[in-house]
């Protein structure tokens, strides 16, 4: 299951269907980089003669899973607040009482580097195991800049440690912290002053992204937010209409976002822009499912022509899941996306909302090999039989794993 490109950054609407499946067919792999995919009676098998070779008959060979949206380093936990919700409480609740993002802050800034590494640690190895060759994390439980780079520093050393791969994105702007009170323009003007010509200057990040909600940064201070950031060259993202609509997706295709986050409040103004300009959608299925809230409407944007992605957003708050299986069925199930559509948004356009589309997300000649082998009789199996890890064999960057 090739998932191809065919020399495009991402696909889009009817695209997302091509999923580019081979039956009986082959990888050749060379180094790091996939050098031949196709038929097995199309193989020149004296190409391969010196090969070690991977039998993988009566399994399914797909592109590894691309999270393009996860805050996977924190500390500490916030089960307390599951509790909650199962009593009732809203998500702005936990927050007026001290819960939610600014809970993890503080445990965040007692934390040290090590901590932090210590425990990220842990949950790459998990996601390797499910089948992650690629993930995206944030910064945003620091909420001053010594935290944020603490953080930071702790992705990049992450990255440059473990197999799998990790992008890193400054989210100065995910909350208030408390000691500014009702200060918020002081704090927009530390992010905007501060934080974020130190932190691209240091290149301590790929992206720059806000969280653009009702109560937290407004449309305006998004996008002054994040037009700084691409003056320090960090790409925008944007966490977008998730509790409320804000106009955030309109905001993501005018500073021409890699990708907008969320969208359960998206209006059609929004989905239409997105439609029409290279932003991909992306999609946080476990959320809604997690805090029992509204659904993107991941139908809508597809049949508009949006690129559309799915990732997981494993944080210690609104979803505590890194497995993208779990995430193409909720997709499926809850979203009305296909088994194919699915596939394709943990994928390729997962990449694609990272902007490393040309190295990832496919099984093509010159991109790195990056494979899961997966454990079942055919891709449907992949959504349609849940809560089970199919993962049996990942290959990452030619390396064939041991677990």
């Amino acid at each position: 299951m090739t998932v191809p490109s065919h020399g495009k950054r991402l696909k889009r609407g009817l695209e997302m269907s091509d999923i580019g499946v081979i039956p009986n067919g082959a990888v050749i792999i060379e180094g790091d980089t996939i050098t031949w995919c196709g038929r097995m009676e199309d193989l020149s098998m004296g190409s391969v003669k010196e090969a070690t070779v991977l039998d993988c008959l009566n399994r399914v060979v797909m592109p590894g899973f691309v999270d393009s949206h996860t805050h996977l380093v924190f500390a500490g936990s916030r089960e307390e607040e599951f509790c909650m919700r199962s009593r009732g409480a809203t998500y702005q609740e936990i927050a007026e009482k001290g819960g939610g993002i600014v809970n993890t802050m503080g445990q965040v800034r007692s934390a040290t580097k090590k901590e932090l590494k210590k425990n990220g640690r842990r949950w790459l190895h998990r996601l390797l195991e499910h089948g992650t060759t690629t993930v995206e994390i944030k910064s945003g439980y620091g909420l001053d800049l010594d935290s944020e780079v603490k953080m930071l520093e702790a992705i990049n050393e992450l990255n440059a440690e473990e197999v799998i791969s990790i992008v890193a994105t400054f989210l100065g702007a995910h909350a208030l912290p408390p000691e500014y009170g009702k200060r918020k323009q002081e704090y927009v003007r530390e992010v905007v002053d501060r934080m974020i010509p130190y932190i691209g200057s240091k290149r301590l990040a790929a992206f720059c992204d806000v969280f653009c909600e009702k109560g937290y940064f407004t449309a305006a201070e998004s996008k002054l937010i994040l037009n700084q950031g691409k003056n320090f060259n960090m790409s925008p993202k944007i966490h977008a209409e998730e509790l409320n609509r804000t106009g955030g997706a309109e905001v993501a295709v005018a500073v021409g976002a890699a990708s907008a986050d969320h969208l359960e409040h998206v209006s059609d103004a929004g989905i239409a822009a997105l439609a029409g300009g290279e932003t991909v959608a992306t999609l946080l299925p476990g959320v809604s499912f997690f805090l029992d809230n509204p659904y993107a409407p991941a139908r809508k944007l597809i049949d508009a022509g949006a690129a559309v992605a799915i990732a997981s957003d494993f944080n210690p708050g609104s979803c505590m899941s890194y497995n993208m299986q779990m995430m193409m069925t909720i997709a499926c199930t809850q979203m009305r996306m296909t088994p194919e559509e699915a596939i394709t948004a943990a994928t390729l356009n997962g990449a694609a909302a990272l902007k490393i589309s040309g190295q990832v997300g496919s099984i093509e000649p010159g991109r790195k090999a990056d494979l899961c082998v997966m454990n079942v009789p055919g891709y449907a199996w992949l959504p349609y039989h849940f809560g089970v890890n199919h993962v049996e064999r990942v290959v990452k960057n030619g390396v064939i794993l041991e677990f």
